[in-house]
């Protein structure tokens, strides 16, 4: 009998190892669209003018790298900001000059995005001019997967 349970035992032993093994399997190809769907998301909330979408993508570990500063902005603060933006210009592009670098972790739960993109608006400034501004912009999205859903957690941006 004793020789049965201590079988029985390195069974069960075997097979509790095996399923804490087990991980599933993550099709990147899939998840590269996700991350691509949402990135082509953002122009529409741009030229929608759109603010809570946008904002929307954000983590609520969102960490933003701009202009020297290292900012953990609540997602009301950066809607307010991105609302003043997008009512404030007119978005004439917001194209990609490159197709989006996306690389995973290798647990397929985090991914990072370098985009390299040109941006026209008009805008009227304080002597109600129009003005036609351009800018390029390059920068990395760090997202993360909360559940089913992608969520960018930090954006490093810079621009010439």
């Amino acid at each position: 009998m004793s020789k049965i349970n201590n079988i029985f035992s390195f069974v069960l032993l075997i097979l509790l190892v095996i399923s804490c093994n087990k991980t599933e399997k993550i099709s990147l190809s899939e998840e590269k669209k996700k991350i691509l769907k949402l990135h082509k998301a953002q122009r529409d909330y741009h030229f929608n003018k759109d603010s809570i979408a946008f904002v929307n993508q954000l983590s609520d570990n969102f960490i933003s790298i701009n202009k020297g500063k290292i900012t953990t902005p609540l997602k009301e603060e950066t809607q307010s900001r991105y609302h003043g933006y997008f009512s404030s210009v007119e978005f004439l592009k917001w194209d990609d000059v490159t197709e989006p670098i996306i690389k995973f972790s290798d647990d397929g739960t985090m991914a990072y995005t370098i985009v390299d993109k040109i941006v026209s608006v008009k805008y009227l400034n304080k002597n109600d001019s129009l003005v036609v501004g351009k800018t390029h912009f390059a920068w990395t999205a760090i997202y993360k997967k909360y559940g089913d859903e992608w969520k960018i957690d930090a954006v490093t941006s810079t621009n010439k």
